[in-house]
């Protein structure tokens, strides 16, 4: 079934709509993420002084410090994964916008 110029026209603006608001979605997961790292960071840091405070040995300090914050770790790798799905996403919306503007010059041509 082939398309028309109209309908392909109109695949290309509610694609374009899809990537626009794809974008603004996109600059919020980037804040979350950003925000995760910075909390798990902080965490870590207070977590590995608390630890030292103690007298756990050195040896052990950074595993155990990151056993005890696993749950921001855990928070802060989903934050990135998120973030990476909806920038890939955005990519996709831009391959199939490329897609649709070649068909719409090629049945112009025709």
């Amino acid at each position: 079934m082939a398309l028309d110029t109209v309908e392909i026209a109109q695949e290309i603006y509610t694609a374009a709509k899809r990537l626009q608001k794809s974008g603004d979605k996109l600059f919020t997961l980037a804040k979350e993420y950003a925000q995760a790292e910075q909390k798990y960071r902080q965490a870590l840091g207070m977590e590995i002084m608390k630890l030292r405070d103690e007298k756990v040995p050195v040896s052990i300090v950074g595993d155990v410090a990151r056993a005890n914050i696993a749950e921001l770790k855990f928070n802060r790798d989903l934050a990135e994964y998120r973030y990476k799905a909806g920038r890939d996403k955005s990519q996709a919306l831009q391959a199939e916008i490329s897609a649709l503007q070649t068909l719409y010059k090629r049945q112009e041509d025709i």
